[in-house]
């Protein structure tokens, strides 16, 4: 069976529980992101759901404050701030382990002086002020891949072959964090499921799983399709779910083939989930 990797986050190192992936809760303080905005768009509702994933089992909890669901507006970035500083710094003080989903270095700075353990880019860490922030602050990160901008990642996007070229593009990230002196296992990789894809590229790259560990062995491997509207389009699915089953059906999939990391709407149901399929004496690769 597969050891699920650890993630080194900022003097923490979050390490899977025996048989279990790690799981990384979302707070979203928007009100637009594609399936819970304006949900948590207030600090207290932010805390409160924050805390609801922490109790439900999350190792991680990831705050952001701009959406990246297709077609987006940017956000300005002191109002990317304003929306996620003061969630983060409370949630640090509680003694939870805390990343910021952003692609600014300045809201990154902000929150990473909050006490934020990491930084979720999707973008990639293709600005090197992320590298150097990462660097000054003892940061881990999780280097995302997407072709284009949230507004426009999903027009038309073509790709000779996706897994080669989205290893490629991660194999870049890796080599930039290497070459500023930063820990392998400091930075996750993600293959960016639904932005800039097809369904057909996402499900190409969940099936790659196996080969995408075997060819970054030192970093933890990090998926997040909760959700995720493509979900809808798998065969047999309806189109009219509100995908949570589909959700969890693709996060033991990921698990199965060795994803180290899950990011996930449903804390509870996807433990619940993966715990029953182990108990069942499911195959994991």
């Amino acid at each position: 069976m597969t050891a699920f990797r650890p993630w080194r986050l900022r003097g923490r190192v979050a390490t899977p529980r025996d048989g279990f992936p790690l799981v990384v809760g979302i707070v979203n303080v928007t009100p637009d992101s594609f399936f819970d905005g304006g949900r948590h768009s207030t600090l207290d509702s932010a805390l409160e759901h924050g805390r609801r994933l922490l109790a439900e089992g999350a190792d991680i909890l990831d705050v952001g404050g701009e959406s990246a669901r297709p077609g987006s507006q940017p956000v300005d970035e002191a109002e990317e701030i304003r929306r996620t500083e003061p969630v983060i710094r409370a949630l640090v003080q509680e003694g939870a382990t805390v990343t910021v989903d952003t692609r600014r270095p300045l809201v990154a700075n902000a929150a990473l002086e909050a006490g934020a353990h990491g930084v979720n880019d999707v973008e990639g860490l293709r600005n090197p002020d992320m590298l150097e922030l990462c660097r000054e602050f003892g940061a881990g990160a999780c280097a995302m891949h997407m072709r284009g901008s949230p507004r426009t990642m999903q027009d038309l996007p073509e790709y000779g072959n996706v897994v080669d070229e989205v290893g490629d593009f991660l194999a870049d990230a890796a080599s930039r964090w290497k070459a500023a002196r930063l820990g392998a296992d400091a930075l996750a990789l993600d293959p960016g499921i639904g932005f800039g894809k097809l369904p057909a590229h996402n499900h190409e790259l969940v099936a790659a799983t196996v080969g995408f560990r075997q060819r970054f062995p030192d970093h933890p491997w990090y998926v997040g399709l909760s959700r995720k509207s493509w979900i809808s389009r798998l065969a047999d699915v309806r189109t009219d779910s509100d995908r949570l089953a589909g959700s969890l059906g693709g996060a033991i999939a990921a698990a199965t083939l060795g994803c180290d990391i899950l990011r996930v709407h449903d804390v509870a149901a996807t433990l619940e989930a993966w715990a029953a399929y182990r108990a069942l004496g499911g195959p994991v690769a």
